[in-house]
């Protein structure tokens, strides 16, 4: 089932995302995580996609099983970094062979070592170039990705409002933002981008922290605040992972109840490969927001 036609009405729409291993030894632990996280009846689950294409060929193995084995929907990462317009169509044709029908359309990070993208001969600079290239060369519904608290690279929300236009308009059919910890950062976000003219739902992603090195790391790499209450928790239990991951998940539940109570389309957890902390957050969020969607049954 293509994911733009998911929405509407007044059901949530529930996803996780995981990422392949980096080490074969470990894909035994990310279908665990994923069997478990298919039992909360995801409407999708998307797969990511390394930098340069480092994973490509995991990510149309994995994507294929969880549709195929798990039968659950799933989303696959495709970048533009790295990639000429051969490699992307190559990339299409296994997807389709995948039975994957949905794709989420990324210029993606630079490569390990470098400071910024450029762009590949024979390739493409953007995202908005590589969504009119798939809705050319083939029949996906396509998401992209939002920045509440504006891209890294962007001077300014206008900007980046602009350029997430871009995308829109070249047939993107949905949107999933970058993490965020402060709700009023996607509630803006959404406002403004609805005053840009954009029409397609807006995912709000949620990160459910539970390592408090990694968080830092990840957070500075998307340019998301940690608001300074959650920052004074979390520093002062630093080396005490269980406590860091109990003060994580219930930001992380807050933020969905909020979420949840503030009319978004749906709400997309970054499992890190992990489901125990998310099997928690969605036990407690009431079932009634997922309707005709029920979990846990």
């Amino acid at each position: 089932m293509k994911i733009g036609n998911i929405f509407g009405g007044r059901k949530t729409v529930l996803s996780f995302e995981v990422f392949p291993p980096s080490r074969d030894g470990n894909i035994e632990e990310l279908y665990r995580a994923v069997r478990e996280l298919a039992e909360l009846n995801p409407d999708f689950i998307s797969v990511t996609y390394g930098a340069g294409g480092g994973t490509r060929e995991k990510t149309v193995e994995i994507a294929s099983t969880i549709r195929n084995e798990f039968a659950r929907e799933t989303l696959a990462h495709l970048t533009c970094v790295q990639s000429t317009r051969a490699d992307i169509r190559e990339q299409l044709d296994k997807l389709q062979e995948g039975g994957i029908e949905n794709i989420l359309a990324l210029r993606g990070d630079p490569p390990k070592g470098e400071e910024r993208v450029i762009e590949t001969k024979g390739g493409f600079k953007y995202a908005n170039e590589l969504v009119e290239f798939i809705k050319l060369k083939g029949d996906f519904s396509i998401g992209v990705a939002g920045y509440p608290e504006v891209h890294p690279e962007s001077p300014d929300m206008e900007h980046d409002l602009v350029n997430l236009k871009k995308k829109v308009d070249a047939g993107a059919d949905f949107i999933i933002t970058q993490m965020f910890f402060n709700n009023e950062d996607f509630y803006r976000f959404r406002d403004n981008a609805i005053s840009a003219g954009i029409r397609v739902p807006i995912i709000p992603g949620i990160f459910p922290i539970f390592n408090y090195k990694q968080i830092s790391r990840v957070a500075a790499l998307c340019g998301a605040k940690i608001p300074p209450r959650l920052q004074d928790k979390l520093s002062k239990v630093s080396k005490q992972n269980e406590e860091v991951e109990k003060y994580g998940t219930e930001h992380a539940l807050l933020q969905s109840e909020n979420l949840l109570g503030n009319d978004v389309s749906g709400l997309h957890f970054y499992s890190m490969n992990r489901s125990g902390h998310v099997i928690k957050i969605i036990r407690e969020l009431p079932q009634k927001s997922f309707e005709n969607n029920p979990i846990l049954e």
